[in-house]
């Protein structure tokens, strides 16, 4: 996907490595374990608590299951929307210049965000409603947000409290090299995806589906988070859908691959061998596939209602 024009007015951060975990320590796996289950049991409920178990015991280790549970919305105060140039910093050079420009796959990463950010801005003016920018924060290994610690295991994640979706850009090579999911779009998507979250949570679907998670068993809570990551893949192809122009041959296809390659279904085939449909937290490849293709299609953020009827 041609998305080479770097807009540098995009509120960008770099934690750096170890951006405060709140970990402490050298933190061997079982600490890092410890530490990260509250957050990934209010994310995905017991069920994702499971799951990351059982691929701790199949992958030897939680460093080796990073981006499984990548693309989930987790509840710092927001920040400016623009980069600020940084004290000694050349004329027309801003912070995000900086932290876009450590490496080709940061590059990526902030292009795909601007070109959602500037898609999304307008889709909202277009509906006369008031668009909010989120940030894009990277992280190396661990870093910090207002949901709790960030973890390169844990995948890329949009937190509320923050506006910001925060990434380790070492998910895009287990994207490819894990998951077989290889080529640009396919990591554009990931970031469309937790874009998706944010568009979310700025209309209020996500504060809706949280309070109505806290009052629900776990597998109505595990169903209405399926609902709600499935809204995000469908917001994802709307994305694609308005930047038509700029798909190259092989991208949908690189998507679809994605999308399949990370459904729950394929996930807990590899882990354990058997498919728990009530323990789903994402959608099943085929389903996560069908919302992406289907905003894709139509361009229509209205055609997204994963919430009404069957999915």
């Amino acid at each position: 996907m041609r998305l080479d024009d770097f807009d540098p007015n995009i509120n960008v951060e770099d934690q750096g490595r170890g951006g405060g975990s709140g970990f402490g320590g050298g933190g061997g796996g079982g600490g890092l374990l410890f530490g990260l289950l509250p957050l990934i049991g209010s994310r995905f409920g017991c069920g994702g608590i499971v799951v990351v178990l059982i691929l701790m015991a199949v992958f030897g280790g939680l460093g080796n299951i990073g981006g499984m549970l990548g693309g989930g919305s987790a509840p710092s105060a927001p920040s400016g929307q623009i980069a600020q140039r940084a004290p000694g910093q050349a004329d027309g050079q801003t912070d995000a210049q900086t932290v876009c420009s450590v490496n080709a796959e940061r590059r990526a990463a902030c292009n795909a965000f601007s070109s959602a950010q500037k898609t999304w801005a307008a889709i909202f003016a277009k509906n006369g409603e008031q668009f909010t920018a989120p940030k894009l924060s990277f992280f190396d290994g661990s870093g910090r947000s207002g949901c709790g610690a960030a973890q390169s295991a844990m995948g890329p994640f949009y937190c509320p409290t923050d506006n910001g979706i925060f990434l380790d850009t070492s998910f895009f090579d287990e994207l490819a090299t894990r998951f077989g999911a290889r080529g640009d779009f396919a990591q554009d998507y990931v970031i469309a995806h937790e874009f998706g979250h944010h568009i979310q949570n700025l209309v209020g679907t996500s504060g809706q589906v949280s309070r109505a998670q806290r009052s629900a068993g776990e597998t109505e809570g595990n169903a209405l988070s399926v609902r709600l990551e499935l809204q995000a893949d469908c917001f994802a192809g709307v994305w694609a859908a308005a930047n038509r122009d700029r798909l190259e041959p092989g991208d949908i296809e690189e998507g679809m691959t994605a999308a399949q390659a990370i459904g729950d279904d394929t996930l807990q085939k590899q882990a354990q061998g058997r498919v728990v449909p009530d323990s789903f937290t994402h959608g099943s490849s085929a389903q996560r596939q069908t919302w992406l293709r289907r905003g894709l299609e139509s361009g229509d953020p209205a055609v997204c209602d994963t919430f009404s009827g069957t999915i």
